[in-house]
């Protein structure tokens, strides 16, 4: 027989962990300082920061809508989350305290959350590494977020075909560590182009990278779209020297220089009837720009079956001194972890943008970038576990969705999760790498 009769029982008991990796941050609490509270004091039942972690938390365990909000006003564990009592404590707020939450929001306190959750993660990492750190590499991708209602500049965009928006998110790594961390989130109309923004955010995490990391080399990595001359000047005129390494669109100029390469991987593929590419480069300047600069050309002759080989050159700019094919394979081809990361992001529902108001829809784009830096930091806590590379899905159905029944005494609450627990041995070595105590 089956009874859901369980009122101090949770399925979300591994959530205590998003406190835990919360801890290294200060993450939500910083973010939720940069919003003002216009509310009257005496009818004020949820302070910012309880709606803050409710959202979040929420976010990281599976539930994107406000609407979730009336399945788990009572459950234990989120109670416990936002800093209530879980079994005594004021239920969590309702679907329209969220909503009127979520549509308070003004710009000028989403740009000061941006800029709170860029300097928590590089300050994060900063106290992580010890400082000793020899290069810092900045990502900066757009990525579509379709829109299927009447949002705020939702514009139909030609390159992916629909009314979406257009986040751009940005990212940091470091040395050769696999991960690239989340630590920028914006939302922009659907019909900007790639660049816009772009040499402001880039300003923005390259001054706070510096400011931590003094002696590291700082290396910027960006896709094709955000080839532009005031990105090329920006970046030459940083001080000291910032290496760049830029996807850049192919036109007839540059085709021109790559024939020579192109003959050459067409003779070698017709010899070995496999995909053949060769590398090269010369001096570029487009007519907007004031000078040459340094092209990487990559050109391949592709081979597929029952089809004529087909060219496929690939150009990239740099002022970086090393060998074209060394810039190519380790560096450029690198940022294509990227693309990961933003799947990942969208499985967390970062394109859940269904608000009427544009910066409704920017707070929750920053609370899903929140969300997902504590992922983050608890797949960071599983380096020595089976899960050191597991997706945030796989983390989440691992570690986070737990059954559980809380117990609390005059002294003490405790948790009583599932003794036979499958993935036991790895649940306890992240809550110890987050700061639990044996015991």
């Amino acid at each position: 027989m089956l009874s859901f009769d369980q009122r101090q029982g949770s399925s979300d008991g591994g959530a205590v962990l998003l406190q835990a990796a919360n801890r290294s941050y200060g993450l939500i609490e910083s973010m939720a300082a940069c919003l003002p509270d216009r509310r009257q004091a005496g009818k004020v039942e949820h302070r910012l920061v309880e709606l803050l972690r409710q959202r979040i938390h929420g976010l990281a365990c599976g539930y994107p809508d406000a609407n979730d909000a009336a399945r788990l006003e009572a459950d234990p564990i989120h109670k416990l989350l936002v800093g209530r009592d879980p079994l005594s404590g004021r239920d969590l707020a309702s679907q329209p305290t969220l909503s009127r939450f979520e549509n308070a929001a003004g710009p000028q306190a989403l740009y000061r959350m941006g800029m709170e959750l860029a300097s928590r993660v590089i300050e994060r990492h900063g106290k992580r590494l010890g400082g000793h750190t020899r290069r810092v590499t900045i990502d900066l991708d757009p990525t579509d977020d379709a829109t299927h209602g009447a949002q705020q500049l939702s514009f139909f965009n030609a390159h992916y075909d629909n009314w979406c928006y257009l986040p751009m998110m940005g990212f940091v790594s470091f040395d050769d560590e696999p991960d690239q961390y989340l630590c920028a989130a914006v939302l922009r109309p659907g019909n900007v182009t790639a660049t816009a923004g772009a040499v402001g955010v880039l300003r923005r995490l390259i001054r706070m990278v510096r400011a931590r990391f003094p002696k590291a080399c700082i290396r910027v990595r960006l896709d094709g779209g955000f080839a532009s001359p005031a990105l090329f000047e920006f970046l030459d005129s940083e001080e000291p020297k910032v290496e760049y390494v830029v996807a850049m669109a192919s036109n007839a100029v540059l085709k021109r220089k790559a024939e020579e390469a192109i003959e050459i991987a067409r003779l070698i593929s017709g010899l070995t009837d496999e995909t053949e590419h060769v590398y090269d480069e010369t001096r570029y300047a487009a007519r907007s720009w004031k000078r040459e600069r340094r092209v990487i050309l990559k050109a391949e002759v592709v081979q597929q079956s029952d089809k004529a080989p087909k060219e496929n050159p690939r150009f990239v700019v740099t002022n970086m001194k090393q060998s074209p094919q060394w810039i190519y394979e380790q560096v450029y081809c690198q940022r294509g972890e990227i693309e990961n990361r933003i799947k990942e992001l969208k499985a967390l529902d970062v394109d859940r943008t269904s608000c009427t108001n544009f910066w409704a829809n920017q707070l929750r784009v920053l609370m899903t970038a929140a969300a997902y830096v504590l992922m983050q930091e608890i797949r960071l806590a599983a380096a020595l576990t089976t899960m050191a590379r597991a997706q945030v899905w796989t983390l989440r159905e691992r570690l986070l969705k737990l059954g559980v029944r809380v117990v609390a005494s005059v002294r003490r609450m405790v948790l009583h999760l599932p003794e036979s627990f499958p993935f036991l041995g790895d649940f306890r070595q992240v809550a110890q790498a987050l700061g639990a105590t044996v015991g």
